[in-house]
């Protein structure tokens, strides 16, 4: 023999390892060598010796190496020593691994060769032994079976319009279920002919609905889905599939390629309201916002499927940021989880539709990726499904990754991967069906990867043979899918070619009659309906904001709360430091009666939890909290169990989660605004370990949590702590920027805080599911101030109040007052500090803890009080950051300032600590006129 097979010429010893380690113990190795070894032992003990009579069992160290050979004569690797019932077995081995390479998935192109080795003769095997029967026939559900059959059914299954990559699951039941769902099912699924009819109908829709916009609205960019149109009866599929399995509710979240398509024909957007977008008629209500483009805007409806079950399928609206969206439908979907199907994910299913280039290009996509199997971001297993027309924009696949497949990124969480044929329609059904099975049964992720086209460029009006003109000229003149799938239909007898031409020639006519209605009677505006979880709330106006509702509590709630705060269950064994903080929790609640910033966070939680709303908080390390003041939870320090005092609450009716985050910024945020915009008596919070950790989220914030309200009309109250100040930490570690949230700022579109008593973060919090409203609140977090000795407040604020937009002064007189400070944040503390220090009696204090939206008639009633004192802006933060910029934009006019700060810089902060000592002195003194 010439050559061997890849697996011949793999490395010996490695291999030989390998069998070692599976004759000590079996399970030790991967599932798919314990397989391959079964049967090789299987082949030995039936089968022991080869055609010449001679024994094959013989170690390495017994034989010699032919020369030319890297595989050992007589170790298992030699292919020609070993019985050809072995190499049968290894034939149906590496099609099983290795045979996706040369399937038949690229309706347009030909594939190139991957090397896949798969053929009989690199294991040995000749024409000699087509009509020899083997055994190994029952390895792929045949029974014995001739050569030739077996390598005929291992073409269909492998080599055909359908690539599997599963291999690598390390799950012995999934393995085994996958593998015998492709060989049993892929050999002989043929639909009904009533499935086959709703395939071409559904194609049909695709197909005819894109032309027919292609013909009315010439260069209008609408992002189609030709080329792609088996993606319609790809969900259509799934969401039978999932629905007869028990799904009740579909998110999808997809970029802008087929995003009408979908809307009208599988979320059920009527064509009237879409044509009316088309023509420009439908008027938008701006007193709701500014609206978006019409493919990145959302969409919510209650189907009927062909099943008939009844699914609620929701699209989620997005920006043009691609792949974004994706764990904003994994956070939205785990609340639905949490809350309407009371933690039964098999009720509620995510999928998302990516381009080839985003999937394989957008780190975001890993990071969701790792979030698939944590506890924290579980939802039961996600369908992914890959548009792959081949193009990123202008960007050819040899350009956009490295990786063979843009969907790799599936091998880290071990979900199969399979590839189609995005012009075999049934082959894209089957896919569909076998995906929402998997997911159903394992609760796992599985990756759908469509090979198909784009047969525009990126948008209508793009000449896409200015880069790709190869690949151009024969997309011209290839057929559609729904062309490609009536042809067989018919040639197989399934189908009247002119039922096919009937069902196109009604559909059209159809959508022109919608057309005709829209353009003599414009649609009139439908203002977006909250969805049922939010019909009790209402949209802000601006006077909600002159005043904070009440939001205290009474003093049995806290009595309460602090029960469960203070309690160590019986044989828990803190460690020294967290017996310490219990304690010293414990004197505040029940002795001094002044509560401190973890105190106070914990109580507003707890009190949350007793109302009946959910609490959830999430980022790195929020447990203990990054600066070890939260310690929601504590571990025994002997065995490392966990205990979530909250959760033992008396008479908590709400749901308490805090979960340690992975170390994800971007991800995890998105997953949290889903969160939120599920649920509206939820408080979301996500935590940066550092403020400036947002600056890996930035996206989430500028194109969701800033804007959402504005462009798609979603409500949203997630919070965002960001830890700020200035310690001396460095660049990295004192600024969040609230520049940037101050200057996304408008429209009452969120709230930008920096607070300074515990009392007044405790209202804060209750007010965001006080409010009738919702809004997102950003909150520039203490460090030093969580465990400063002035930083607590009386538990009379607790009981009786709300929360304080500005804090004046209270404790020099008015009337001597020279000079009004006005300030935020921890610097407050510095300057009260150096103020009694210096007995400084003519400068008063004035801190501001909103400030958007802005409290300006708050401000200007407390400078009242200090009739002809100059009034000056201290920041911590440099002259070019921080909040001088937006406050001198709003108050400019009413109020005269000047700015003390750090100079102009483009570093957020000095990294070294003596010009951190001396530029915070230099601060304080100028402020206080020392």
């Amino acid at each position: 023999m010439d050559k061997f097979s890849y697996i011949a010429n793999a490395h010996v010893t490695y291999i030989d390892e390998l069998y070692a380690s599976y004759k000590s113990d079996p399970e030790s190795i991967d599932p798919s060598w314990k397989e391959f070894f079964d049967g090789f032992d299987f082949a030995l003990a039936n089968y022991g010796q080869d055609e010449n009579g001679s024994d094959s069992t013989k170690s390495s160290a017994e034989t010699s190496p032919k020369n030319g050979s890297l595989a050992t004569p007589g170790t298992i690797m030699d292919m020609e020593q070993l019985p050809k019932e072995i190499k049968v077995r290894a034939l149906i081995h590496a099609h099983r691994s290795r045979a996706h390479l040369r399937s038949k998935t690229n309706p347009v192109r030909e594939r190139r060769d991957r090397k896949a080795l798969i053929d009989p003769k690199d294991f040995g095997l000749g024409q000699e032994d087509m009509n020899t029967e083997f055994q190994a026939g029952k390895e792929i559900g045949i029974g014995t079976a001739k050569l030739s059959v077996i390598v005929e059914s291992l073409k269909t299954i492998y080599e055909g319009p359908m690539g599997f990559e599963y291999l690598y699951i390390r799950d012995p039941e999934m393995l085994d279920w996958f593998k015998t769902k492709v060989e049993k099912e892929a050999l002989a699924f043929n639909p009904s002919e009533e499935d086959k009819k709703r395939i071409l109908f559904k194609l049909n829709q695709a197909v005819v609905f894109e032309n027919f916009l292609h013909t009315k609205y010439l260069g209008q960019k609408r992002f189609s889905l030709e080329g792609g149109e088996s993606t319609i009866p790809f969900l259509d599929a799934v969401i039978n599939t999932a629905a007869k399995n028990g799904v009740e509710e579909v998110m999808i979240g997809m970029a802008h390629r087929g995003r009408l398509n979908v809307l009208a024909n599988v979320m059920g957007k009527t064509y009237e309201q879409i044509f009316s977008e088309f023509e420009g008629t439908a008027k938008p209500d701006l007193t709701m916002g500014d609206g978006d483009v019409k493919y990145h805007m959302g969409y919510s409806s209650d189907i009927v499927t062909h099943g008939n079950f009844k699914v609620h399928l929701k699209l989620a609206p997005n920006p043009s940021h691609l792949e974004a969206v994706n764990p904003v439908v994994e956070g939205f979907i785990r609340a639905k989880i949490d809350h309407a199907h009371k933690h039964d994910a098999t009720k509620a299913l995510p999928i998302i539709i990516h381009g080839d280039a985003a999937v394989a290009g957008q780190g975001i996509v890993y990071e969701v990726t790792q979030m698939a199997g944590l506890k924290g971001y579980n939802t039961g297993g996600t369908i992914h499904f890959v548009i792959n027309n081949q193009v990123g924009f202008t960007t050819d696949f040899d350009d956009a990754r490295t990786s063979i497949y843009c969907t790799d990124v599936a091998k880290i969480i071990d979900a199969p991967v399979i590839h189609v044929n995005g012009d075999n329609a049934e082959a894209v059904v089957f896919a569909a069906k076998l995906a929402a099975e998997f997911r159903q049964k394992f609760s796992k992720d599985i990756f759908v990867d469509m090979v198909c086209y784009r047969r525009h460029g990126h948008n209508e009006s793009d000449e896409p043979k200015f880069t790709q003109p190869e690949l151009y000229n024969i997309i011209s003149k290839h057929p559609n899918p729904r062309e490609i799938y009536v042809k067989k239909l018919t040639e197989r007898g399934n189908f009247d070619a002119k039922i096919a031409a009937q069902m196109d020639e009604e559909f059209r006519q159809l959508l022109q009659d919608r057309l005709n209605m829209v353009k003599e009677k414009p649609l009139p505006y439908q203002a977006t309906k909250f969805e049922k979880e939010w019909a009790n709330l209402r949209r802000s106006k601006p006077e909600d904001f002159e005043s904070s509702p009440e939001t205290s509590v009474s003093i049995e709630s806290i009595n309460k709360v602090a029960e469960a705060l203070t309690f160590i269950p019986k044989g828990f064994k803190p460690i020294k430091q967290i017996e310490a903080q219990m304690k010293q929790r414990k004197e505040m609640f029940f002795e001094s009666k002044e509560l401190n910033w973890a105190s106070a966070e914990l109580l507003a939680y707890g009190s949350l939890l007793l109302d009946g709303k959910t609490v959830r908080l999430t980022g790195q390390d929020v447990q203990r909290g990054t600066f070890s003041h939260r310690h929601a939870v504590i571990h025994d320090a002997n065995t490392n169990q966990p205990f979530n005092s909250l959760l033992e609450l008396k008479d908590r009716k709400g749901q308490f989660h805090i979960y340690n985050s992975l170390l994800s910024e971007y991800a995890v945020l998105g997953f949290e605004y889903g969160y939120a915009m599920a649920n509206p008596n939820a408080l979301t919070i996500w935590e940066g370990q550092f403020g400036d950790f947002a600056n890996g989220a930035q996206t989430m914030i500028d194109q969701f949590i800033s804007s959402g309200e504005s462009k798609w009309q979603k409500m949203n109250g997630l919070v965002m702590l960001l830890p700020h100040g200035y310690e001396g930490q460095g660049p990295e570690h004192s600024n969040a920027r609230p520049e940037r949230f101050l200057q996304l700022s408008a429209e009452y579109n969120m709230v930008v805080a920096n607070i300074t008593e515990p009392s007044n973060f405790f209202h804060l919090l209750r007010r965001q599911l006080t409010w009738e409203f919702r809004k997102p609140c950003i909150v520039m977090s203490p460090k030093s101030l969580l465990r400063h000795p002035k930083v607590v407040s009386p538990l009379s604020e607790f009981t009786s109040g709300k929360f304080r937009e500005v804090l004046p002064d209270t404790v020099v007189n008015p009337k001597e007052v020279k000079r009004v400070v006005l300030c935020t944040g921890k610097v407050f503390y510095d300057l009260e500090e150096a103020r009694e220090k210096e007995k400084v009696k003519n400068v008063a204090i004035v801190r501001i803890e909103q400030l958007h939206p802005l409290p300006k008639n708050q401000i200007l009633e407390v400078l009242k009080s200090y009739k002809g004192a100059e009034v000056v802006w201290v920041q911590e933060e440099p002259e070019n950051m921080g909040y001088w910029n937006y406050l001198l934009r709003l108050l400019y006019k009413e109020i005269p300032m000047t700015l003390i700060a750090r100079k102009p810089s483009a570093s957020p902060a000095t990294g070294y600590n003596k010009v951190h000592v001396e530029e915070q002195k230099n601060i304080v003194s100028q402020a206080l006129k020392l």
